[in-house]
C-alpha cells in the first residue's frame, strides 16, 4: 500500500470540501421557494362569498371583498398571517343580504410578508 504524500492528502481534503459545498448547494435548491404571490387562502364563512389577496403593488397588504349571499346580516374581517410579524385583523364589516364590502389589514415591514389570508367571521 502506497503511502499518503502531502499532494494526494491536499487532493484528497479538496475533494472532500467539494463534495461538501456541491452537496450543500443541492440541499439548499432542493428546499421549495415560495412565491411573493402565493398566499393559502382558507375556508370562506357560510353565507358569504369572498375574494382574497395581496395588494397588486404592496405585498404587506391584503384584503378580503366578500358579498353576503345569505338572508341576514353577516359581519366579516380579513385575517393576515405576516411571517415574523405579529398576525393583524382588518377592519369588521357588516353586509346586510345582498351587499358587498371589502376589509383589509396591513403585516409590518420588518417582516416576511403575508403567508396566509382568512375571513374570519
Amino acid at each position: 500500500m502506497k503511502p499518503f504524500t502531502s499532494m494526494s492528502m491536499r487532493s484528497a481534503s479538496r475533494a472532500v470540501l467539494r463534495s461538501a459545498v456541491v452537496a450543500g448547494a443541492t440541499a439548499a435548491l432542493a428546499v421549495p421557494a415560495t412565491s411573493a404571490t402565493a398566499v393559502t387562502p382558507l375556508a370562506t364563512p357560510p353565507g358569504l362569498s369572498c375574494e382574497t389577496g395581496k395588494h397588486e403593488i404592496d405585498d404587506y397588504t391584503g384584503y378580503a371583498l366578500c358579498r353576503n349571499n345569505g338572508t341576514t346580516a353577516q359581519t366579516f374581517w380579513v385575517h393576515l398571517v405576516c411571517g415574523w410579524s405579529p398576525d393583524v385583523d382588518g377592519e369588521h364589516v357588516t353586509l346586510n343580504p345582498g351587499q358587498s364590502g371589502q376589509s383589509t389589514a396591513h403585516c409590518a415591514g420588518l417582516g416576511t410578508g403575508i403567508g396566509e389570508i382568512s375571513v374570519q367571521p
